[in-house]
């Protein structure tokens, strides 16, 4: 991995303190009155299926919550668990994942259920993402180790990558099948064949990568900047490049002109046009 690379991951997750968590978890802290609750770091965010405005943050210390598009934060749930990513299946089952973490919700985030499937080598999970045309599917990016998928709704997992998904720090999966994966070593790569062989389509440092579920042919990936993808993630535009640069990136469902990104200095960016434009999100 190259010093840009580590600066990269060190600047917006905060990978320093994975060495700290079996030691110290995260204590879920009340969030300020306006903006971005004061937690280690940022890993994941998620936007309800039916309000444009509804956030879920995943962070160190566990879930966060927002019902006005971000200018305020309440404490959710997993308090403790480092929930690096996020993901709603098409069935709308929810998952958290992240450092020895695999959680499912079946009522919207309101319970939670602890998962321990077959398979996988380690819960040090770095990426994750579901196949939005086919529930069952599932992709787990072990780091260090590869890059898993599940059939069967994340009962069992088998290996397909140790190519791409050892360093994977975002995944998401296009309505055709197309795999992205997010590497801040290497930038963001694709897969046509459900993970076996990889092309590089974004050669920078890349921590995030979203599809957006209302316009799939729009993808969002986050490093030291923001990149559009008006293709499915063949061809990238170089949307917004600032010092300290952005980490968790997330579509809004019921509106694709919408999207979310965390930038530098604990400030959430929003998108009402699609990705072309960025704007912080104030109190």
């Amino acid at each position: 991995m190259t010093w840009v690379a580590i600066g990269v991951v060190a600047a917006f997750l905060g990978l320093w303190f994975a060495k700290r968590q079996a030691e110290a978890p995260a204590e879920q802290v009340a969030p300020p009155p306006t903006g971005l609750p004061h937690t280690p770091d940022y890993h994941a965010l998620l936007v309800s299926p039916n309000d444009a405005r509804r956030l879920v943050l995943g962070t160190h210390a566990g879930l966060y919550e927002s019902s006005d598009g971000g200018r305020s934060w309440q404490k959710g749930a997993l308090a403790g668990n480092d929930a690096m990513n996020l993901v709603r299946t098409r069935s709308g089952l929810l998952w958290a994942a992240g450092h020895n973490v695999l959680f499912s919700s079946a009522d919207g985030g309101r319970a939670w259920m602890d998962v321990r499937p077959n398979g996988l080598p380690g819960l040090d999970l770095h990426g994750f993402a579901a196949d939005p045309t086919d529930g069952d599917t599932l992709y787990a990016a072990v780091a260090q180790e590869g890059l898993y998928r599940s059939r069967d709704r994340g009962r069992t997992f088998s290996l397909v990558s140790e190519e791409v998904g050892p360093n994977v720090f975002g995944l998401s999966v296009t309505p055709t099948g197309r795999v992205l994966a997010a590497d801040p070593s290497s930038g963001v790569h694709a897969s046509d064949d459900g993970g076996r062989t990889w092309k590089v389509v974004l050669s920078e440092p890349a921590i995030g990568v979203s599809v957006s579920p209302a316009r799939p042919q729009n993808v969002l990936a986050t490093g030291r900047g923001i990149f559009l993808s008006p293709d499915g993630g063949s061809s990238w535009q170089t949307i917004l490049v600032v010092e300290g640069g952005f980490g968790p990136v997330a579509w809004a469902p019921t509106d694709p002109r919408v999207g979310y990104a965390i930038g530098p200095e604990r400030t959430l960016y929003s998108t009402r046009d699609g990705g072309a434009s960025w704007r912080s999100v104030g109190p």
